[in-house]
Parts: structure tokens; C-alpha cells; sequence
């Protein structure tokens, strides 16, 4: 399983479908490898056999040790479920079950087949690197992770409204770094009229990164002509000011993922409505003492009602410290 893991890992971060790997096993021979390269392409389980058929293996009597359970329905590629049973695999080894309506069931459908499964063998590693897209499978809408940067007191611009750069160059490169990994960014039309952003991924030289998320714009103002159509991702302009409904229209694209780089009053209004999974907490050690704060009014009037998260991490980056915490109960909802 810890081999599966790996291959995982290989696949895409971003995209409508997790990262999954497979491998085959005849007795404790490898036979076969294989992991999802992205939407359209193989599955884990189907790259796996077709690695054995390359190898010459025969995969009759086999055992099949996948990270996520295999699909069960005809999607853009077959059922891995039937792909398996085809193949005249005798046990399937699976770390989590796919909580996806659509697409689960495979294990129902192998053991039905005679096929002995085993779930839950490394579901802890692998629950870790799925929890985005898990937790959007699950809950019917994208993941949303909170992305805020600011001073040690919590000012976003100074009292003249200057704002660049109150982080670090090595706050900036891990933040064009997470926009790589995500399927959209999401601003208000305050943002995008007062701060110009490009909303791209970028690497470390200043390149377009290869993946590119939506560039998401909420709220009714008009943008001048020209702003965020530069090379970038697709611009989606969704009209109002409610954060469940652009969730709506992104979870009908297939979005997964969505980063919210927005300004306080967007991030207040993601907060307010409680749509907030996780916060991205970049701070420098700088005090302004006036200029906008990081965060809108959230309507809380006494400490006890604060929104209180659960520290995953806490990375220091070049002078500034990146505090990474997870809203809810403490615990991931997968």
C-alpha cells in the first residue's frame, strides 16, 4: 500500500478526480503498476493491468492493492470494478472507500463476484492526501481553503492602502506553489478593481506554472476592459454576493478545490457562512496598528462565539511563519 501511496502521488493534485495508484501482486512479486495520470485517462487499476500485459504476466489468481476503491461505473473510462473481475483478480486490497454516489460500489461488485476485500490497510496516509477532494466528493461542494496574509496584528494594507509586499518572497513562492495545486481562485469584485491581480500559478523562475485554476470573480461590479484576461486560467464572473451559490456553479464545473485570496469582505462572507474548511495563514513579523484587517465584520460580539480553528502546521518561510489550521470539530469529514 505504501507503494500505491507513492504512485498516487504521481497523478495530478488538481482536476475533477483524486489521485489514486495501484499495484499487482502475484504472491509478494510486483507484477504490475499503475496510477491515474488525470480525467480522460486510464485508471489506476486499468494502467495496473496494462503494465502486467506488457510485462507478460498472467494477473489470474492476482492480488490488487489500490489506494481508493475502484470505480463502478462508466464514466469517462470503464468500471475498474468490472475491469478487475475480468481479469480474474482474486483479492483487492483497498485503503478507502470512494464516497462518491456515483462511482462507488465497487466493492459491493467484487465481492459479489467471489472476489475477497479487504479495506482500510493504510487509510490514515491515504485519507491525508485525498482530504480535499474526499471531504468535496462528500459534502456535494468544493473544498475551500482560506488563504490570508498580513501583519502580526492583522492589517492587510497600511492606512495609506499600501499593501506590497507585507510578505516575504518565500511566502509568495508557497503561495503560487498552493495556487498550482487547486482548481480555482476566488476574489470579490473589490479585489480585483483595487489590487489588479493576475490570479496565475507561478514557479519559482517567474514561469507560468503547467496547471492554471479558474480565475473566479464574485459580486456585480463591472471590471475595465482587459482585466484578468492576460494568460492565466479561464475567467468565471459569478454575479452576487453569495458564497454557498458560486459554490453551486463551481461544483457543477467539476471544481474541487477552490482557494479564496479575496478581501475581507470576502473572506468574512466565506466565514459567516460557515463554508470555510481550511485557512492558510501567512504572517509576517511587521505592525502597522491601522489599515484594513485581514478579515470583515463576522457579526461576533463576545469571545466565546469566535471562530475557532485546529492547527494542522506551522511552516516558517524565509522571515514570515505560515500558520495552516482546519475549521470544524478538530477531526476531517471523510
Amino acid at each position: 500500500m505504501a507503494r500505491a501511496l507513492e504512485l498516487a502521488r504521481r497523478g495530478p493534485v488538481a482536476g475533477p478526480n483524486p489521485r489514486v495508484g495501484c499495484v499487482l501482486l502475484s504472491g509478494d512479486r510486483v507484477i504490475g503498476e499503475g496510477w491515474h495520470r488525470g480525467a480522460g485517462t486510464p485508471h489506476a487499476e486499468a494502467a495496473a493491468l496494462a503494465d502486467a500485459a506488457e510485462r507478460g504476466e498472467d494477473t489470474r489468481g492476482a492480488t490488487a492493492v489500490v489506494t481508493l476503491e475502484p470505480c463502478a461505473h462508466t464514466g469517462r473510462t470503464g468500471p475498474c470494478a468490472r475491469t478487475l473481475i475480468e481479469a480474474g483478480v482474486a483479492r483487492v486490497v483497498v485503503a478507502v472507500p470512494d464516497p462518491n454516489p456515483v462511482a462507488g460500489g465497487g466493492i459491493d461488485l467484487l465481492r459479489a463476484a467471489g472476489i475477497e476485500v479487504r479495506v482500510g490497510p493504510g487509510a490514515d496516509a491515504v485519507r491525508r492526501m485525498l482530504a480535499p477532494w474526499l471531504i468535496a466528493v462528500g459534502r456535494g461542494r468544493p473544498f475551500v481553503t482560506l488563504k490570508l496574509a498580513g501583519t502580526l496584528d492583522g492589517r492587510v494594507a497600511a492606512a495609506d492602502g499600501t499593501s506590497r509586499w507585507i510578505t516575504s518572497a518565500e511566502s509568495r513562492a508557497h503561495a503560487h506553489a498552493m495556487r498550482a495545486e487547486v482548481d480555482a481562485l476566488l476574489i470579490g469584485t473589490g479585489t480585483a478593481l483595487a489590487d489588479d491581480p493576475a490570479l496565475t500559478a507561478r514557479t519559482a523562475s517567474g514561469e507560468l506554472a503547467g496547471h492554471q485554476p479558474l480565475r473566479v470573480v464574485l459580486g456585480d461590479r463591472e471590471l475595465p476592459p482587459g482585466r484578468l484576461h492576460g494568460p492565466g486560467g479561464e475567467l468565471v464572473r459569478i454575479p452576487g454576493h453569495d458564497p454557498a451559490a458560486a459554490l453551486a456553479v463551481l461544483a457543477g464545473r467539476e471544481v474541487r478545490h477552490v482557494l479564496v485570496e479575496g478581501g475581507p469582505t470576502i473572506s468574512a462572507a466565506f466565514l459567516r457562512a460557515g463554508l470555510v474548511d481550511r485557512v492558510l495563514a501567512y504572517l509576517a513579523p511587521v505592525l502597522l496598528g491601522a489599515g484594513r484587517s485581514a478579515v470583515g465584520d463576522l457579526g461576533i460580539g463576545t469571545l466565546a462565539d469566535g471562530v475557532r480553528l485546529h492547527t494542522e502546521d506551522v511552516l516558517r518561510l524565509g522571515p514570515d511563519v505560515l500558520l495552516i489550521a482546519r475549521a470544524g470539530d478538530g477531526e476531517e469529514e471523510v
